[in-house]
């Protein structure tokens, strides 16, 4: 039935017929197996399939180009062809996945005409079936989107702000946006635990690292992003990656948590995700002795994913891979190996292979050789023809692009992330009563880290009677900077400094640098404080800095470097809001994890 296609028509969008006829009546929930349900649907699209378009079906990947028709070189350098219809069809495609470098979300409305695109090129060829269109929109520091599409704090500002309200407030609003431009799959929420301050890869992104507190606000995105919003949620990365010094990018870490710890600690929060309903949850690259001796990562662990996440956990849901370009999954196999593992793990998506053309032919050659059967494939075939009928995909593959403007960063969404925002805000140190600041003129320096960042709380103090100065001295400062932020200090009323994973100076960050080699931000606030003037220190991500800044006297943290997080930060400090924040980890003693410093929970007020 899904052979008849979808079309235009006169320019105009239309549906094929066949489809809605068998769809039309569709109840997509606790039907009986009957020629109507889902289970029929898409069981009856698999036997019209051929092998090559059902492992396709298997494979999210991403493309580059601003429209479906763009000719890009970095296309055929990866994929040896040059468009992103090209791509699509050659493989048949399941899914496509956004991100800013690929340029598929240069702006909402292009990427709603991108979608658009993309699914007009699947629907055209092999076997009819629209795409899923995935993005990592978590918030924070993993915002695909940018303006104008509304931007969140993240979840670590959202654990502090301690509401399960706002939570699914910003999922449904995100959910919302994404689905105008044509996003049905959002790879969130992090479902993590964060209880290594020096976790270089979730840290923020973690909603905190208490296992309830985390399992509330995983619940409440689900049900915002399913419910609300009508787009699949992505709980990720199963089994937990919230207790690692390695990031899975650029290392194959091990988590050493017993079996005991591991329930107490990380399967909570998948547990509250499975039975809130989740639509799909994504695996790690990482390695847990207690659950699979094998030395294998779970995305490749068949006692992981089948054996606790199916039978022990129950999950009927779509299983995806985390990116099969990261090191922690390529380390111990090669790339033609690591797709057909996953697979006899349990996965369904395959997500991101290094080389799609290496990936996709040896899944079917392991089909072909009998390393893996038909049947297998159709199972996971079967579960992603489930979620797109869920999702309408199937039946309603298009957005309206003139009608972007009317949802994405509407006056009443942004509103509505200033208000969270404000709520996120948390003050750990005011020794000195320094906070609330009084209206009046005053010289304040904005310095420390942050390019746009810096200007954006300078823009914000500005507004409330400031005469601002920012010297910006960045992740590393060199001496010259910090001598200039120390003369500009002397001459200043108040000093703001911004530190960011300050207190990091040995695990690498995301981009596989130090963080802080040498402690050069901490040289900076000791430096500032030595002058004798006030200083405020602000960490604008991960809030342990104040581990390594014991003197400074007045500390906040905002989980965020955003310009809503810096317009919030600024109402703290004069007092227009009530810092509301509380730690949503506790913060250790610097070089000693297991002697607490500021317990979780921590929050000042004025």
């Amino acid at each position: 039935m899904f052979r008849a296609g979808f079309v235009l028509s006169n320019n105009k969008i239309r549906r094929p017929v066949a489809v809605v006829a068998a769809l039309a009546a569709l109840p997509l929930t606790g039907a009986a197996a009957t020629s109507h349900t889902p289970t029929a649907v898409a069981m009856s699209a698999i036997g019209h399939m051929t092998l090559e378009e059902k492992v396709g079906q298997l494979f999210t990947t991403h493309v580059y180009g601003r429209t479906v028709d763009s000719a890009d070189p970095d296309n055929v350098k990866e994929f040896g062809l040059a468009t992103p219809r090209e791509i699509v069809q050659k493989y048949h495609l399941g899914g496509i996945l956004y991100f800013a470098w690929t340029h598929s979300v240069d702006s909402p409305q292009q990427a709603a005409g991108l979608s658009n695109g993309l699914q007009r090129a699947a629907i055209g060829s092999g076997a009819h079936l629209p795409l899923l269109i995935s993005i990592d929109q978590e918030g924070g520091i993993v915002a695909r989107i940018g303006p104008p599409a509304t931007q969140f704090p993240g979840n670590m500002a959202t654990g502090a702000g301690r509401s399960a309200t706002d939570a699914r407030t910003t999922a449904r609003i995100q959910g919302q946006e994404l689905k105008a431009v044509g996003v049905t799959q959002d790879f969130a929420p992090v479902a993590d635990v964060n209880v290594n301050p020096l976790n270089p890869v979730i840290g923020v992104r973690s909603f905190g690292s208490d296992p309830q507190l985390v399992s509330s606000m995983v619940s409440a995105q689900v049900t915002g992003y399913q419910r609300d919003a009508r787009i699949s949620a992505t709980a990720k990365h199963f089994p937990g990656h919230g207790d690692t010094a390695v990031d899975s990018h650029y290392g194959f870490p091990v988590i050493n948590h017993t079996r005991q710890q591991w329930e107490q600690i990380d399967a909570p929060p998948f547990k509250a995700a499975i039975a809130s309903g989740i639509d799909a949850i994504m695996t790690a690259h990482i390695q847990v002795p207690a659950l699979d001796n094998s030395g294998d990562p779970a995305t490749l662990s068949k006692p992981i994913l089948t054996g606790i996440l199916r039978g022990e956990l129950g999950f009927r849901g779509v299983i995806a891979t985390d990116s099969l370009g990261m090191a922690g999954v390529r380390q111990k196999y090669g790339d033609a190996r690591v797709p057909v593992l996953a697979l006899k793990a349990g996965v369904d998506m395959l997500l991101n292979p290094p080389d799609l053309d290496v990936a996709y032919n040896a899944v079917l050659a392991a089909v072909r050789s009998g390393e893996l059967t038909e049947s297998r494939i159709d199972q996971s075939v079967f579960r992603i023809l489930l979620l797109k009928l869920k999702q309408g995909v199937l039946t309603r593959p298009y957005v309206d692009a003139s009608r972007v403007p009317q949802v994405v960063g509407t006056p009443a969404h942004l509103a509505a992330a200033q208000a969270i925002t404000d709520r996120t805000v948390t003050a750990i140190k005011n020794d000195a009563k320094l906070l609330p600041l009084t209206t009046g003129a005053r010289k304040v320096l904005v310095t420390g880290w942050g390019a746009s960042t810096l200007p954006a709380l300078a823009g914000a103090l500005g507004k409330r009677g400031a005469t601002t100065r920012v010297v910006e001295t960045g992740a590393t400062p060199a001496d010259t900077s910090i001598a200039t932020a120390v003369d500009a200090a002397q001459g200043s009323d108040l000093t703001v400094v911004l530190t960011m994973k300050a207190f990091d100076t040995k695990v690498t960050n995301p981009t596989g640098t130090p963080t802080d080699p040498d402690g050069r931000q901490q040289k900076l606030v000791h430096h500032l404080i030595a002058t004798g003037k006030p200083v405020v220190v602000v960490a604008v991500r991960d809030p342990y800095d104040i581990a390594y800044l014991t003197e400074a006297q007045t500390y906040l943290a905002t989980f965020s470097y955003g310009a809503g997080s810096m317009e919030s930060l600024a109402r703290v400090l004069f007092g227009e809001v009530r810092p509301a924040g509380k730690l949503p980890v506790a913060i250790p003693t610097a070089g000693d994890v297991d002697k607490p410093l500021y317990p979780y929970g921590l929050g000042l007020s004025w």
